[in-house]
């Protein structure tokens, strides 16, 4: 490694590391925190506004010898996020990373793995509901695991539907798209949908779930947002998350449910067993679901695949070496 800290840009994130190689990245260090070799922090955040908050998340990747912690604040869907990584050998800085394209590669990735673990494995179509800055990324996501050829499209303002398909065609070459008026039409009969709002109020329930059918759910974020009604979790036959401290704490739709109503913790594993165990989704489930918030250890384990090749090539601006001072504890004469 570097004696001093490298500075990565959005620039030298996106050259280094493409979706595919977060999917694997993230898998790797899943399977690590399976064996225990890998553990996340919960994720902590502060409301600064009606539906803005500020947000720190970290984890550490013993095996590899790194650690990380990453800090946001998003303002009306305005963030500039960065990730520091350390090493666990000395305490070193080895990099601060910007990290907003690194945290959306992230966490498309992480839905590209609860598709590749939990959904059924001959589905061509899917449902995206929510067109904002994440949805392309999480089409795209789905459809490097499973063989997508048509999108069906959903949100409450026509002009960001038609926006997105006309997205979906530009940049992921082969899938058709559909821009459904409602809900009702862009998921009947859809095995696979992605939920990626900022809604404060559940919008989706059983009765728009067919079964046979998977669900993922990574928008609802912080507790002040909610996606889902709690009917969908009877009908789950496996439910997964990436980090069952940071949904313990941050999803409203499961802390109402397992937390505060009928349902049992137990039934909540985290994606990480399902990868470990090499567990393929159950026959005749009736419904999969699959709930992102985030976590430290995803963000790491594109940070350090991206800072590795980043070395090798020489990318990244060095900072100055840290020059270590005497406190100021008396007033200058």
């Amino acid at each position: 490694m570097q004696d001093t800290p490298l500075w990565l840009t959005e620039a030298d994130v996106t050259s280094s590391i493409d979706l595919g190689g977060a999917i694997s990245a993230l898998e790797d260090a899943l399977r690590a925190e399976a064996a225990g070799q890998a553990d996340s922090m919960t994720k902590t955040h502060l409301m600064v506004g009606d539906n803005n908050a500020m947000h720190a998340i970290g984890g550490a990747w013993h095996s590899a010898g790194i650690c990380g912690v990453k800090n946001w604040v998003n303002i009306n869907g305005n963030s500039a996020t960065l990730l520091n990584v350390y090493s666990l050998e000395d305490g070193r800085c080895l990099a601060v990373i910007e990290a907003t394209a690194l945290g959306q590669l992230r966490t498309a990735a992480m839905t590209g793995l609860g598709t590749k673990w939990m959904a059924p494995a001959d589905v061509t179509e899917m449902t995206i509901i929510g067109t904002g800055k994440q949805a392309l990324p999480q089409v795209a996501a789905c459809a490097a695991v499973r063989p997508i050829k048509t999108v069906r499209v959903f949100s409450r303002t026509p002009e960001k539907r038609a926006a997105l398909c006309d997205l979906i065609g530009q940049e992921l070459h082969g899938l058709e798209t559909a821009d459904c008026g409602s809900l009702e039409e862009a998921v009947e009969g859809v095995a696979l949908i992605t939920i990626c709002t900022n809604a404060t109020e559940p919008f989706f329930f059983s009765r728009h779930a067919m079964a046979g059918g998977h669900i993922n759910a990574v928008g609802a974020i912080v507790p002040k947002r909610v996606e889902f009604g709690d009917d969908l979790f009877p009908r789950c036959t496996d439910i997964a998350v990436d980090s069952v401290a940071g949904v313990q704490a941050m999803s409203r739709e499961f802390i109402d449910y397992f937390g505060e109503g009928p349902g049992n913790w137990d039934r909540v594993q985290p994606l990480s067993a399902r990868i470990g165990d090499e567990a393929v989704r159950t026959a005749n489930a009736d419904l999969t679901l699959f709930k992102a918030v985030g976590m430290g250890l995803s963000d790491l384990a594109v940070a350090n695949r991206v800072l590795n090749i980043c070395s090798k090539s020489g990318a990244g601006h060095k900072l100055p070496a840290r020059n270590r001072k005497p406190l100021p504890l008396q007033a200058a004469e």
